[in-house]
């Protein structure tokens, strides 16, 4: 009987087994990109690979059953070697990574909340800046679900190809608005910036004008503006209290102060609170992007950077990396991409009874939720199983 890890790792080779190369979605000039493999048991990462065909990468998926599967965003030279130098760097995609682990006040404990906020970001990152405003075109680029936290768009455009770090943390840097200064925002020509500013602005006074009257989502709104404000990177180096945002709310409340604000934006009409009240528009405002493993890097920036393959499984849940048709990716659209039901690969299998080993947790996996804590026992199917004890949230019990 496999128990523990190698249940799983059983499941995922199966899955590759049954593949063919025809099945495989492969980046461009699939010759020039880098490999990377994670396997089952704690093993030494398998990187430096390169393959020149379908057929090469099926055998080694169906020889290996990886954990975790990853290809460069940067074409190279000599993809196989081990150096960046005798790799022969020729340039990369740009890629944003949209990861629901860094969106203040949202925690993964609640997946399907989770996943809904960060698909939220993800249209928002498309049709609020890279479309409009520098003029990325559909033709070129991709959009999939990472097969866990988060979303990623791929841009392959030859004229960016060439970006080097610099040129891409410019584009990160206007994203999320850092350094933004609001007067000049506001007294400059038209621009994507002034219109969010001004729509961000209402937002920020609705949601803390609900904080100051106690509303039951007073506390999530709460979370949230903290998290925002203390984020990494916070340029003014200081942690935001609670009591501060507090106070904001509840000077927020009067309407002459909010008169004097829309008649002159450079009042400071909320004191001493007045730059956080502008820091919180201008976050609120902005897109949260993923950061390259425990650095404030920036996913987008790193142009040596690896990126989960589109088709492969997920070792922390068991889900598919799945393309998401175009026309799909706006939640609000008419026929919305649902990951928690169309990134499902492990289909089938025996029931299970798992066990929960962590507090508070809600998954939702083929429409089927489960939500409760530690000790709480569900017979679910092997989709979720699969799901809840790769996430460390559950154990299978007899």
């Amino acid at each position: 009987m496999t128990v523990g890890w190698s249940r799983f790792a059983l499941r995922f080779a199966q899955y590759y087994q049954s593949l063919t190369t025809t099945d495989l979605w492969t980046p461009p000039r699939l010759r020039n990109r880098e490999w990377m493999f994670i396997p089952w048991g704690g093993r030494a990462v398998d990187r430096h690979r390169g393959f020149a065909s379908h057929s090469q990468l099926l055998g080694y998926l169906q020889q290996r059953g990886p954990h975790s599967c990853f290809h460069s965003t940067a074409y190279y030279r000599n993809p196989n070697e081990r150096t960046m130098n005798e790799k022969g760097w020729l340039g990369a995609d740009l890629i944003f990574d949209l990861d629901g682990d860094h969106l203040p006040g949202v925690s993964d404990a609640d997946f399907p909340t989770m996943i809904e906020k960060i698909q939220e970001q993800a249209w928002s990152l498309w049709s609020d800046f890279l479309e409009p405003e520098f003029g990325i075109s559909r033709e070129h680029s991709q959009f999939s679900f990472s097969g866990h936290r988060g979303f990623h768009i791929h841009v392959r455009d030859s004229a960016l190809m060439g970006l080097d770090s610099n040129a891409r943390r410019e584009i990160v840097s206007y994203i999320r608005g850092e350094g933004l200064e609001v007067d000049a925002v506001l007294t400059g020509g038209d621009s994507g910036w002034q219109s969010r500013i001004e729509v961000g602005k209402q937002s920020v006074v609705e949601k803390l004008q609900l904080i100051s009257e106690g509303k039951t989502e007073s506390k999530q709104l709460l979370d949230e503006f903290q998290g925002l404000l203390n984020e990494r990177g916070n340029s003014k180096g200081k942690n935001i209290g609670r009591n501060r945002i507090k106070n904001l709310a509840d000077l927020v409340t009067s309407e002459d102060r909010l008169n004097r604000l829309n008649d002159d934006h450079n009042l400071s009409v909320f004191g001493k609170e007045t730059s956080i009240f502008w820091d919180l528009v201008r976050k609120d405002s902005s897109v949260v992007l993923g950061t390259a493993g425990e650095t404030d890097e920036n996913v987008t920036v790193d142009v040596k950077r690896v990126i989960r393959w589109i088709g492969s499984l997920h070792g922390k849940c068991g889900l598919r990396v799945t393309e998401i048709p175009f026309e799909r990716l706006d939640p609000d659209g008419n026929n919305p991409f649902d990951p928690l039901m169309e990134s499902i690969a492990l289909k089938g299998g025996k029931s299970s009874n798992i066990e929960l080993i962590r507090d508070d947790v809600t998954a939702r996996i083929n429409g089927v939720e489960v939500s409760g804590g530690t000790g709480d026992v569900f017979e679910v199917e092997d989709a979720m199983a699969t799901f809840l004890c790769l996430k460390g949230w559950g154990e299978v019990t007899t």
